[in-house]
């Protein structure tokens, strides 16, 4: 009976996902970014959060989160696409309501049962499913998106509301979604292509008031074969039309210095 109830307890651990917030991607979670060195991005924010997303014990992905308007900022990967399914459920981070909670991504629920605390108390500091429902012309957008993953694990590890952005509906189902299933092609002769997905905050909320509508949806990549980088590409769209403009890297990193009033580079030594 104890080795059943044992079993039971490892068979629940392991559904769980560890993201884990962290000081810096400088020394956590660093084989997402290309060369180990994560982007400068200034975007002059005074409360983000790293969080190094980990799902059955493994590394995922990474992202930079904003705590204050409820979005990330970029989600970091390699693109390593496979056959999986969508995940039913939707996850949030612990450690942005208590740094003391354990790493484990978890559900709303699980989280209130687990600590006897609320929903509300769950959303001071992120976006929590309730802000995502019945919204008009909004999708629940990944900056890291589950067709990009390699098995059912890393997919569902993408369910996370600190990956997702409000993006407009007809840009995500149509031309962002081809732009996503375009880095098929242009990775077929990369050994490992480095992915850097991001949105520029906008002016604008859900009607909870609460998360952040981007103006900007952006993503940038590196090719590398081997340990040699072969090119770099970029694109961005504006969050209320259904155009992705393809752009040089350097053409991508100059927009968003202007968008965000501040300097940018995505990759070390621009990939090259």
């Amino acid at each position: 009976m104890l080795g059943l109830l044992l079993l039971q307890v490892l068979a629940s651990c392991l559904w769980l996902g560890h993201s884990e917030v962290v000081t810096t991607f400088k020394t956590s979670c660093t084989q997402f970014f290309y060369a180990q060195t994560p982007p400068l991005v200034d975007t002059h924010l005074q409360n983000a959060a790293s969080i190094c997303q980990v799902y059955a014990n493994k590394y995922r992905f990474a992202t930079l989160y904003d705590r204050n308007r409820r979005i990330p900022v970029y989600s970091a990967y390699k693109y390593q696409p496979g056959n999986g399914s969508r995940s039913d459920s939707w996850f949030v981070e612990p450690q942005l309501v208590n740094k003391d909670y354990r790493k484990d991504m978890q559900t709303e629920d699980s989280i209130i049962r687990q600590y006897n605390t609320s929903a509300k108390e769950i959303g001071k500091k992120q976006a929590i499913d309730n802000d995502y429902m019945n919204l008009t012309n909004l999708d629940r957008g990944h900056l890291c998106p589950s067709s990009h993953q390699i098995d059912d694990d890393s997919r569902t590890a993408t369910f996370t509301l600190t990956n997702i952005v409000p993006q407009d509906r007809t840009l995500n189902q149509h031309a962002w979604r081809e732009y996503e299933e375009g880095m098929m092609q242009k990775s077929r002769d990369c050994t490992t292509t480095y992915v850097i997905t991001g949105a520029v905050h906008g002016n604008t909320n859900v009607p909870s008031g609460r998360v952040n509508i981007p103006s900007h949806i952006w993503s940038a990549a590196c090719c590398v074969k081997g340990k040699k980088p072969l090119r770099s590409w970029g694109a961005i769209a504006k969050n209320n039309e259904n155009i992705v403009q393809n752009l040089t890297l350097g053409r991508l990193e100059k927009w968003l210095e202007k968008l965000y009033n501040g300097a940018v580079i995505l990759f070390n030594n621009s990939c090259t």
